[in-house]
């Protein structure tokens, strides 16, 4: 098995951005991403967000840990996390809710499916 390592994922070079799947107003928010799959299991990467508002629409299991930038998650059967740099998060599978991001984020994240 490889061992698959994302060298300083603050600066790591990420695929072309592309809108959001779900925006919610302007501006659209883009994301960036690069990935590796292990598996039909596991996916682990580095994500970035440019600021605006938007819908969550992953619904695996996710950790993530971020690196960079502030934004508010608000799922929908809860109340509204305040995020910034150095924080660490685990989504229950199926969690939904609204992003929020003030300033441009970007954390490395797991996937497991």
């Amino acid at each position: 098995m490889k061992i698959e390592h994302f060298r300083d994922a603050i600066h790591l070079p990420l695929d072309p951005p592309t809108s959001v799947g779900v925006p919610l107003g302007e501006p659209i928010a883009q994301v960036a991403t690069t990935s590796v799959s292990h598996g039909d299991r596991v996916e682990a990467g580095v994500w970035e967000c440019t600021p605006g508002r938007w819908r969550r629409q992953i619904v695996q299991q996710e950790f993530c840990h971020f690196v960079q930038g502030r934004c508010t998650f608000t799922p929908d059967d809860g109340e509204t996390l305040h995020i910034q740099a150095g924080d660490a998060l685990m989504f229950p599978a199926n969690t939904t809710g609204i992003w929020d991001v003030q300033e441009t984020v970007r954390k490395s994240y797991v996937l497991i499916f």
